[in-house]
């Protein structure tokens, strides 16, 4: 069985190789707007799961993610084949691509933040003209019947 740090290792080497192979050997224009974010391979060094995003969202436009599947899926033996000779493994795991989820769930966050942010601002709003509802000091001392503190 593996150690875990090789695999990390090797799932980096793989996203990188991954990433230049898109780059500069698969020539499918589906293929442009699609960014490698990470990889993960087994513990056995059998099977490497690599994720990636399809970038250029537009109101527009939306990406393609479907035709970068498609293209993902044919170009996996290319893809393969070059991590196989750049990696020195002695068996090459086989390629699933994944579409990273990562991105729309930083937008959702992002999208909370700002309706947390408008709220703390009408908050703030309303709270500038106002004065409070008990005493101003409600944290002064009692003081005795005879108005001495103390005694």
């Amino acid at each position: 069985m593996a150690d875990h740090p090789r695999a990390r290792r090797l799932a980096k080497r793989i996203a990188q190789i991954v990433a230049w192979g898109l780059e500069h050997e698969v020539k499918d224009p589906r293929l442009t707007m699609v960014t490698i974010t990470d990889a993960k391979v087994s513990g056995d060094l059998r099977d490497a799961t690599v994720y990636y995003t399809v970038l250029g969202e537009t109101v527009e436009a939306p990406p393609d993610t479907a035709g970068a599947a498609a293209a993902l899926a044919s170009a996996t033996g290319v893809l393969r084949s070059l991590v196989g000779r750049g990696t020195g493994v002695r068996f090459t795991p086989t390629l699933t691509f994944r579409c990273d989820d990562l991105p729309d769930g930083a937008r959702r966050i992002e999208e909370l933040l700002a309706r947390v942010h408008d709220a703390d601002a009408k908050v703030a709003r309303i709270a500038a003209g106002s004065s409070p509802a008990g005493e101003p000091d409600p944290y002064r001392p009692p003081r005795d019947a005879g108005g001495d503190i103390g005694s």
